[in-house]
């Protein structure tokens, strides 16, 4: 006889109107990935709506966060959002920034659930509507064009002359700093040159439309460095192109910053997964040399990218093609200005003569009861950022990601310094967001949120940078440029006599 089963298979019985249990888990799985998406979806909106008051107010009427007006308010400086007539006031301004903290913290949390083309579309959109608006917080764009009208038009070299020199020329009533030579490396000097044919107006578009361009630039490439490296592209393109420093303070203003943020996700795209790849390494060498051709700045990430391969032989040979591309631009400034190829070199030192009201050296000097910043105090910080800078490039030698130095260099950098603008906080973005360190990312956010805060009028019971005193002793002889200086923000040290008569 056969033996017996013990036990025989139990029908499912399935509860009329009761999924069964498969689709039960997938319901489940697909609620949060819901709740994640409509989450993302209110923070895109939050950002794109204050983006929009933000820039359709300032076009409505002169206001302070459009300092270029005290040229006048011409219809190509508001442009085509002037006719809204929504304004912009300071508590008004305050609000919205908050309102765009607040939407870009939910876009950040939710980010990985959220679409690719759903960000992207919204990072377009955003950039599109501050084409649109005026020049914010800045009047840089405008020093871009008064230093190529100055060498283009009026003969006149911009590393050995400046502004004050061609006071007739339209484009002086806007500038900021009528008396201070380029401070910008020779390849933005000569692209500028190139823009001087369209006059003032098109020029300022010019400067507006490379500004958007290289915005939308970088963030490709930082999307493709990530993926390359097996990161989340959606989290990093979010970081990057929907901060709110990004956006308002640097596209905004139509700063060249972007232009370096575009050369340094360049070299991050060039050498992500490069697997010690040393013609990538070179070219990424090559993209950080045209940075400096830009803006100093960008050399900083330089030597880091080279200790990166593992021997001593493929770090010699990207060093000799970063040696190469360093010869290329020495030749092309050579060319274009001669013996003075090197003068932004001397605007950068006299810009460190002057003390950002708002920089960390700054801030922390008055915290703790020093007159104004003594040179002392100064040299502390800049010691600390030395250490910090060997530091991370003897832990690169060994081994460590050159991208996460670099990114601690970057911030070290900002927070000592005692001449830092607020849109410098943007140079640390590309690196936190490659490299996906969480610190790095939570550090670079702190860095952005200080340099939002010092535009609110929140801060003030915190920050009370005396700017009056600091302007006593500075001689003002032109009409407006009072209230320049103040809008800008800065102290001038002791020891030196800044002269703005010409």
């Amino acid at each position: 006889m056969g033996s017996i089963p013990a036990a025989a298979p139990t029908p499912t019985v399935r509860i009329a109107g009761q999924p069964p249990e498969h689709a039960r888990v997938e319901t489940s799985a697909r609620t949060p990935t819901r709740i994640m998406r409509a989450i993302g979806a209110l923070g895109l909106l939050g950002i794109l709506t204050t983006l929009f008051l933000i820039s359709a107010g300032a076009a409505s009427s002169p206001t302070e966060y459009v300092p270029a007006q005290t040229g006048g308010w011409p219809a190509w400086l508001a442009g085509p959002l002037r006719g809204l007539d929504l304004g912009l006031r300071g508590g008004t301004f305050q609000s919205l920034m908050l309102i765009m903290c607040a939407s870009y913290a939910l876009v950040l949390l939710s980010a990985r659930w959220l679409p690719m083309r759903l960000l992207v579309g919204t990072i377009v959109a955003a950039n599109v509507v501050l084409l649109l608006g005026p020049p914010l917080i800045s009047q840089d764009v405008f020093g871009y064009l008064a230093f190529a009208r100055l060498g283009a038009l009026h003969g006149l070299d911009p590393y050995t002359h400046v502004p004050a020199q061609a006071p007739t020329d339209p484009v002086f009533l806007f500038i900021g700093w009528p008396f201070q030579n380029s401070p910008y490396g020779p390849l933005f000097t000569l692209l500028s040159y190139a823009i001087t044919p369209l006059g003032l107006a098109g020029g300022l578009w010019a400067f507006k439309s490379i500004a958007v361009a290289s915005s939308l630039g970088a963030v490709a490439l930082i999307a493709r460095a990530t993926a390359r490296l097996g990161h989340s592209p959606t989290w990093a393109v979010a970081f990057v192109g929907l901060n709110p420093v990004m956006l308002v303070l640097a596209v905004g203003g139509a700063h060249n910053d972007l232009l370096l943020l575009l050369a340094l996700s360049a070299a991050l795209s060039l050498t992500a997964a490069s697997a010690g790849s040393t013609p990538r390494l070179r070219a990424g060498a090559g993209a950080l040399v045209a940075g400096v051709g830009i803006k100093l700045t960008a050399g900083l990430a330089l030597p880091f990218l080279i200790l990166s391969p593992p021997s001593a032989r493929e770090r010699v040979r990207v060093a000799l093609g970063a040696g190469a591309a360093v010869l290329a631009l020495a030749v092309v400034a050579v060319i274009g200005f001669g013996l003075h190829a090197l003068g932004f070199l001397g605007a950068i030192g006299e810009q460190q003569q002057l003390v950002a009201t708002h920089s960390i050296p700054a801030e922390t000097a008055r915290l703790v009861g020093l007159s104004g910043t003594p040179d002392w105090w100064r040299e502390l910080f800049v010691a600390s950022f030395l250490a910090v800078l060997i530091f991370q490039l003897w832990r690169t030698a060994r081994g460590a990601d050159w991208r996460v130095a670099a990114g601690w260099s970057t911030l070290a950098l900002l927070a000592s310094t005692a001449w830092v603008l607020p849109w410098y906080a943007i140079w640390a973005l590309p690196l936190a967001a490659v490299s996906g360190n969480r610190r790095l990312c939570a550090a670079t956010l702190l860095a952005c949120a200080y340099a939002i805060l010092i535009h609110l009028t929140l801060a003030d019971a915190l920050l009370n940078p005396h700017i009056h005193n600091a302007l006593a002793h500075v001689h003002l002889r032109l009409p407006g440029v009072r209230h320049r200086l103040k809008f800008a923000g800065f102290q001038v040290l002791r020891h030196i006599h800044v002269d703005l008569r010409w």
